[in-house]
């Protein structure tokens, strides 16, 4: 599954080439996807190559070829409709909101949490997917306010004690301490599960394993989604 921009990136490469016969440059890319910096446009086509969508040419300027396109899309089709459901930042930088089920009390001993796909603990997984199933929690589990739950993918977080497979239980929230595990959207378009540290401006997304480099942004490029408050494992 490719994300909106992942996909916006991919038909626009290809569109281009098939009117000119190059593909554009990265400025023209960040240009047409109306993101800040081409740090953004790296990630994506790192993502592209990834999921054997497009391959880099070498020893050639911008060398990029297109192997194939998503299965819904056609060839000459513009820029798609395609919306992934993500879990949106809060306070002003909140552009819509995901009509995201809530935690419901089903008796004494048990709370019912909405599972909402995965998160990644390692390579960020591109989008929070939509609402699949419903698991039930000990209400000790929880803390106040919404909740909802995601399956871990990924080592990255290991040192903390979450697994690849674990389900997290997460706080909804947009602001997290120092030190917290948060749910984070990177750009608006890669969620991923790491510890916050904040210094001045700048945040770090720390990860829990030293094969995992933490990653730093500037303020205006990571929104927080929620805190851990729970794990659950099954053997």
């Amino acid at each position: 599954m490719l994300t909106q921009k992942q996909k916006e990136l991919l038909l626009f490469i290809h569109e281009r080439m098939q009117d000119q016969g190059v593909p554009p440059s990265f400025d023209e890319m960040k240009v047409a996807l109306d993101l800040k910096s081409k740090s953004g446009i790296h990630r994506l086509i790192t993502a592209l190559v990834e999921r054997g969508f497009i391959r880099r040419l070498p020893h050639r300027a911008r060398a990029i070829e297109v192997i194939k396109l998503p299965e819904n899309s056609e060839s000459s089709q513009k820029k798609s409709g395609f919306q992934p459901s993500v879990i949106e930042g809060g306070g002003a930088q909140r552009q819509r909101e995901l009509a995201m089920p809530s935690s419901t009390v089903v008796d004494s001993r048990t709370v019912s949490v909405p599972v909402m796909g995965r998160i990644a603990a390692g390579t960020p997984i591109s989008a929070i997917q939509n609402h699949s199933h419903d698991i039930a929690c000990p209400p000790d589990l929880l803390t106040n306010g919404e909740h909802f739950a995601l399956e871990v993918r990924g080592d990255s977080m290991i040192d903390a004690g979450i697994h690849d497979g674990d389900t997290v239980i997460i706080r909804r929230c947009d602001n997290a301490e120092n030190g917290d595990i948060v749910v984070a959207l990177v750009e608006k378009e890669e969620a991923t599960l790491k510890r916050l540290r904040k210094k001045g401006t700048t945040i770090a997304l720390e990860a829990a394993n030293p094969e995992h480099k933490t990653r730093i942004f500037g303020p205006d490029q990571v929104d927080i989604q929620g805190r851990l408050v729970g794990l659950i494992r099954r053997y």
